[in-house]
């Protein structure tokens, strides 16, 4: 057995372990930070599979943006836990027959899998041999080229998702004096000023 098998072992079992202690946990803020552990491992499982781009967006995107938000949240959020994990054991069997239904099906699924002679076939037909080029270079090349129209017309879906977002949650208070931008442009000097004669010894 070698380095890579141990490793691949090593990351694997704490992807399972952090993945289960996350739902388990009864602090939140230990369960994000094995939510945390859990990403770092599957960033070096994706590593041991040669994918070295998708394990550093791995670890920029997930651990150091949403983790990290989960966790400022979870912090900075008073909320009482007690009180949403009271509301939780209601729906307990539900949840629980549900978990038992996914489980049947993955079950049916993995027991019947079956790989395709033609598969690896396949894939070595889009994929460049690991030898000539990197993969980050072969991944950018092929959505910079291949399919740039889809990544661009992905990048305005996400760009409309975040204003919808932004539209729907904004709320306007009446009570606050907001600036105008048009209004400043387009005032008349003439009108904004009044000329006062002050006489000598008294205010305004």
């Amino acid at each position: 057995m070698g380095f890579a098998d141990i490793a691949f072992y090593v990351f694997a079992i704490l992807v399972v372990a952090a993945g289960l202690f996350t739902v388990m946990a009864r602090n939140p803020v230990h369960s994000v930070l094995w939510l945390i552990l859990a990403f770092l491992s599957s960033a070096g499982l994706f590593i041991l599979m040669g994918a070295e781009f998708v394990a550093m967006l791995l670890v920029i995107v997930y651990v150091g943006a949403v983790a990290v938000l989960f966790l400022f949240v979870v912090m900075m959020l008073d909320v009482d836990f007690a009180a949403l994990k009271a509301g939780m054991a209601k729906y307990m069997p539900v949840a629980l027959l549900i978990g038992v239904v996914l489980l049947m099906q993955l079950g049916l699924v993995f027991g019947d899998w079956q790989f395709a002679e033609t598969a690896e076939t396949a894939r070595q037909a889009v994929a460049p041999a690991p030898g000539e080029t990197q993969n980050t270079s072969a991944l950018g090349g092929l959505i910079y080229t291949q399919y740039i129209y889809l990544f661009q017309a992905a990048g305005l879906i996400l760009l409309v998702a975040m204003i919808g977002a932004i539209v729907l949650t904004v709320r306007h208070r009446q009570d606050i004096k907001r600036q105008n931008i048009l209004d400043q442009m387009y005032r008349d000097p003439a009108k904004s000023m009044e000329l006062k004669d002050v006489k000598p010894g008294q205010g305004l």
